[in-house]
Order: C-alpha cells, then sequence, then structure tokens
C-alpha cells in the first residue's frame, strides 16, 4: 500500500460523516470537535491524553525506544492537518492507532534488521504462555519465567508485520477483535486469522521452550 493509499485508508476512520455521530461521547472526538473549531488547548490536551499510548503501542510493535518518539511526532502531526476536515467514524484512539500503526509499518518496512520486541515493552506480560497449546506442551521446568519471557519476546519480534500488530493489540493492549479491524483497517475475521497463523508460529518457534 502506498503512503497516498494509507493516508486515505487513515481519513476513511475520520470523515465525510455527520459531526459526532454515535462517538459523540467519546471524550477525545470532543477535544478534537473543539481543536476543529478553533479551540487550540483541546489539541494540547488530545496529546497530553494519548501521548503514553500511542509511546506504548509503538514500541510493543518497534521494541526500539529510538524511533518511538518520531512515530509519536509524525501522527500527532497527521492529526494536527487533518484537523479541519477531520469527521468521528470511530473512536478517536482507533483513528489515532491506525496513523500509529501505518507508520510502524513503515518504520518496520525502513529496518532491514529486525529487532525483538522489546521485553520492557510488553511489561515483562508473560500472558501469551497462557495462549492455547492444543498439542499439550507444559513449560520446561528448567527454563523459568523470565527467560522464556525472553524467548516469547523476541519471537514476537519475528512475525511478519500484521500478524505481529494484531498480537500486540490484541495481547498486550486487550483490543477486541472488531476494535483491531478498524485500527488495521481489515475485518473481525481477518483479524481472527491473522490471531491464529501468529501464534501457530509461536508455538512452533517455542516449541523446544516449552516442552519438557
Amino acid at each position: 500500500m502506498s503512503l497516498r493509499d494509507k493516508q486515505s485508508d487513515e481519513s476513511a476512520l475520520a470523515g465525510p460523516g455527520l459531526a459526532g455521530g454515535r462517538y459523540a461521547l467519546d471524550e477525545d472526538v470532543q477535544l478534537m470537535l473543539r481543536f476543529q473549531a478553533g479551540d487550540a488547548a483541546a489539541f494540547d490536551e488530545l496529546v497530553e491524553r494519548n501521548l503514553a499510548g500511542v509511546h506504548g503501542l509503538a514500541y510493543k510493535f518497534l521494541g526500539d525506544a529510538t524511533l518511538v518518539e518520531d512515530v509519536a511526532q509524525e501522527a500527532f502531526l497527521r492529526v494536527f492537518r487533518n484537523a479541519k476536515t477531520y469527521q468521528p467514524r470511530a473512536k478517536f484512539t482507533t483513528w489515532l492507532y491506525r496513523i500509529v500503526a501505518n507508520l510502524c509499518f513503515n518504520v518496520s518496512r525502513s529496518h532491514k534488521r529486525r529487532k525483538a520486541v522489546s521485553l520492557e515493552a510488553l511489561g515483562h506480560d508473560d500472558a501469551s504462555l497462557d495462549w492455547p497449546d492444543h498439542r499439550g506442551e507444559p513449560p520446561a521446568e528448567r527454563l523459568d519465567r523470565a527467560e522464556l519471557a525472553q524467548h516469547v519476546a523476541r519471537a514476537i519480534g519475528e512475525l511478519p508485520d500484521q500478524q505481529r500488530m494484531a498480537i500486540v493489540l490484541h495481547q498486550y493492549e486487550h483490543n477486541s477483535y472488531a476494535e483491531i479491524a478498524q485500527t488495521m483497517g481489515t475485518t473481525a475475521p481477518a483479524v481472527k486469522s491473522l490471531l491464529s497463523r501468529g501464534r501457530a508460529k509461536l508455538r512452533d518457534r517455542l516449541a523446544k521452550y516449552m516442552s519438557e
């Protein structure tokens, strides 16, 4: 997908449409509409409310703190530039995270050497160990959870971009299939497929660490 296509894809969640609409009660949507009407302070509040979330998503996906700030700055710059034509067709954060996801994909493709997803970025969350493993492979007793979590983080970092983003949004951002579909510009069944294939690859890559 070209840069122009991606920006059009992002715009699809921001208009045209009835101002506010079904998302009128979303506080971030209200702030964006206030900014659109000329309230500069509303944009500052939007950034303050959402900067940590943008940093978190970019860091979880890219695993490199040196890249995160550039992604965040460009994401909010796009929000700023699209203010005049903004009409909410989704929650503000869904639109914002689609912008962030597209930027992350761009950065990932521009770096030939993939880096493992940061374990710190994932919050040392080893919830992935609880994903169903139909082969019934128990964790190796000789491998402590911290070491296993390192292998999980590395395996996630090696997934194809679309699968990795779906895993990060679902497992660590706790988004529903529908929310992920909106963020990634796809359908809920496609998200389910991405998660299924991503988990299968993770199980294969982690099998030797999960077996006795």
